[in-house]
């Protein structure tokens, strides 16, 4: 079954929440927990020294789990353990993925996630027209490649995008880094509305979804959002994971009572 199957199986908007494998030590207790709260899926993001879409609260939590020893393929294998009911999403940069393995390059990283659990990959840095191994492989090994769809993109290249990702598309809110904003950005919910219109996947839009109104506001169009760095703040200052679950149990509240409308609803 595949991540976006999965997601909308019962029609409802979608939460993911961002977890930083590692951020703290308890950090998969955090994973069941955001689970338990209702989350439809969570992304697990891999610390890298050079996150070029990644803003300073999720740069702080990638150098606290470095700063613990976290590496890319141990904190990979620490999800082996889980047994969840919801697909696992690893957010990374193509630099990671390409060393992961590096004797089987792009097939050995997909290989791994799916021995691991991991039933999806974003892949943010990594060019659409150098993506087509990556895609097949991913493919063959049973993990969705969850491409990016952003404002700047025109209908034909929304398109594009929208046709070569699986699992579902994730629209960025805006053409900025992850990070909380005051408002939400006036271009997500055009996004989400233009690559809804391309495609029969989820559309779940993240980047400054920082409070239950983004959300919700956010959710007028897209199937889903993705919380990160509201909740990775919360760690990176010292808030407990109990405090964390309880947060996205809110976001889960708040998005059970939206009702699917058409698009533009």
């Amino acid at each position: 079954m595949s991540v976006g199957l999965g997601l909308r199986a019962d029609g409802r908007r979608l939460l993911i929440p961002y977890v930083m494998a590692g951020v703290v030590p308890d950090w998969l207790d955090l994973v069941r927990g955001v689970v338990e709260a209702g989350a439809d899926a969570v992304e697990i993001g891999l610390p890298f020294s050079d996150p070029m879409l990644d803003g300073p609260t999720v740069q702080r939590a990638a150098a606290l789990s470095a700063g613990r020893g976290g590496r890319p393929r141990p904190l990979l294998d620490e999800l082996a353990g889980l047994d969840l009911d919801v697909p696992l999403v690893v957010m990374t940069y193509a630099n990671v993925a390409m060393t992961l393995a590096p004797e089987r390059g792009v097939g050995g990283f997909v290989d791994h996630l799916a021995a691991v659990g991991v039933r999806g990959v974003i892949v943010p840095d990594l060019p659409l027209e150098e993506s087509a191994e990556y895609r097949a492989r991913a493919a063959e090994a049973g993990v969705d490649a969850v491409l990016l769809v952003a404002p700047a993109c025109g209908e034909d290249r929304c398109r594009e995008i929208a046709q070569a990702s699986s699992g579902f598309v994730y629209c960025m809110s805006s053409m900025q880094i992850t990070g909380e904003r005051a408002d939400l950005a006036a271009t997500a919910r055009e996004t989400a509305r233009r690559a809804k219109g391309v495609t029969e996947l989820p559309v779940v839009t993240g980047f400054g979804i920082s409070t239950v109104q983004h959300a919700v506001e956010a959710c007028a169009d897209a199937d889903g959002v993705v919380i990160g760095s509201a909740l990775m703040r919360m760690l990176v200052d010292g808030a407990p994971v109990a405090e964390v679950v309880e947060e996205v149990a809110t976001f889960r509240r708040a998005l059970s009572s939206v009702q699917h409308s058409p698009v533009g609803g």
